[in-house]
């Protein structure tokens, strides 16, 4: 569970019983005993409050441990961050050669034995198993993972149909409704926290898609990949983060939002990959006084910075200051509304632009393009061969910058960060995210185990050999 990448208060009604305990004056006559009245026994009403047992019982076979086996980074090759985080959770570095086991959490979706879990719990690793809730272990197929929204989709061959859970609508889930978190924390098998939804639409840094459920529902490092239901028992979310100093919980945690999870694991089911649309523009948000002076009065959009040469916003004719109002009917107010619009339409259909430009409104049909950050480094017909872990755009003063960098992947491993750039892949410049990929093709196709890129950081420049791993 990445700490990039909740304890609730309960509301107990106190109920007060009050107890008159009504007493007669009598006349004692002397020598008389008088009898002591006896006292009644008084049940306490129970508190009110939710209950999660019947719910629980019923998803709980559902939801399965994910156990994995990676190949240990050697001391030299391992970063800051990396040794971080194995003092942080008290594991011994592996030294070379050694293999590291890893745990995370899941559930089925569907009685074939398909079952998500997160991205980052599976990684690049050779192995990986899955436990279900009744103590069977089993070998389980990555169909597919996609670094961008921290989804994976596994596949077991149980030899039975099992228990599968429901998606709920997570666009319905609210602020302050009850939700019940179940996973593997630390470990320790099946383990039940419940809390409330904190907030929605959360952006922590994780990538471009990000629209997080932060829940204060406990969740902990080995939760990742698990579920979070609602009040009616459907998943509603998956847990992949939280954010701790400690690396333990302290009431702030992320769960991808349902409604993006089954669009994804539609796409691995079906693909084994996730295509996103691309247009091919940096951009910012607009605020009152740039909207003034770009004579727009007080429209909310993204401006366009610039146009990347020969994509589909160049030959669309998008310029330079032009206003992105909405996409295909869908408002437009933050550069991330832009991005997930466009990377909802598949590529190679037609996209219809709100445009700004000059004061005047205007409608700009684009031909979507597939995202190059997205597409495999391979050879046609082959199957996709594993990425760097990076994302990339073009960048208006030169060089490709680093938008994203995958936890555990062979570009963190070799100390690359967002923000850095890249000047020169494998001898040849670097202009554009595809000059990247085309570079790692090259190489993969010519069998070099490594590829050079020079990268600058904060003005100084360096070359990193990134390692290309097999399929």
């Amino acid at each position: 569970m990445p700490s990039f990448f909740n304890r609730r208060r309960p509301a107990i009604m106190a109920g007060v019983l009050a107890l008159a305990l009504g007493t007669t004056a009598l006349t004692a006559i002397p020598g008389t005993a008088q009898p002591t009245p006896p006292v009644a026994g008084v049940a306490l009403a129970r508190a009110a409050g939710p209950d999660f047992a019947d719910m629980a019982a019923r998803v709980g076979p559902s939801v399965v441990r994910v156990m994995t086996s990676e190949r240990a980074t050697p001391a030299r090759e391992r970063t800051a961050p990396q040794e971080e985080m194995m003092r942080r959770f008290g594991r011994p570095a592996p030294e070379q050669g050694q293999r590291r086991a890893g745990q995370g959490s899941g559930f089925v979706i569907h009685a074939d034995g398909f079952i998500v879990t997160n991205a980052h719990v599976v990684g690049d690793n050779t192995e990986v198993k899955v436990e279900l809730a009744d103590g069977r272990e089993m070998a389980a197929r990555v169909v597919g993972r996609d670094t961008a929204t921290d989804i994976a989709l596994l596949k077991v061959e149980a030899g039975a149909p099992l228990a599968a859970l429901s998606f709920g609508d997570s666009d319905r889930t609210r602020v302050g409704e009850w939700v019940m978190a179940m996973g593997n924390p630390f470990g320790l098998g099946g383990t039940v926290t419940a809390g409330i939804v904190s907030a929605r639409g959360r952006q922590i840094g994780a990538g471009p898609y990000d629209d997080f459920i932060q829940t204060d529902a406990s969740i902990n490092p080995g939760n990742s990949g698990g579920p979070l239901f609602n009040a009616a028992g459907e998943v509603v979310g998956v847990n992949t983060a939280i954010f701790s100093p400690s690396g333990g919980n302290i009431g702030i945690g992320f769960a991808v939002p349902s409604k993006m999870v089954q669009s994804v694991v539609a796409q691995l089911r079906d693909h084994g990959t996730v295509s996103r649309g691309w247009l091919g523009v940096s951009m910012q948000p607009l605020d009152r006084d740039l909207a003034a002076a770009l004579r727009v009065g007080d429209a909310k959009g993204v401006v366009v910075n610039s146009v990347e040469p020969n994509s589909p916003a160049a030959t669309a004719g998008l310029r330079a200051g032009d206003v992105i109002t909405g996409i295909d009917g869908r408002r437009v107010e933050t550069p991330r509304d832009l991005a997930t619009g466009v990377a909802d339409v598949m590529p190679g259909r037609t996209a219809t632009l709100a445009v700004l430009r000059d004061g005047a409104a205007m409608e700009q049909r684009v031909e979507i393009g597939a995202n190059p950050a997205n597409v495999a480094a391979g050879k046609p017909g082959q199957p996709a061969q594993p990425s760097l872990g990076l994302g990339l755009a073009p960048r208006p003063q030169g060089g490709v910058a680093i938008t994203r960098v995958e936890p555990g992947s062979v570009a963190a491993e070799r100390g690359l960060r967002e923000g850095d750039v890249v000047v020169r892949a494998d001898g040849r410049e670097a202009a554009q995210p595809r000059d990247v990929t085309e570079a790692v093709s090259a190489a993969r196709s010519a069998g070099r185990p490594a590829i050079a890129l020079q990268v600058e950081r904060d003005g100084a420049r360096r070359f990193v050999a990134i390692p290309l791993r097999a399929a």
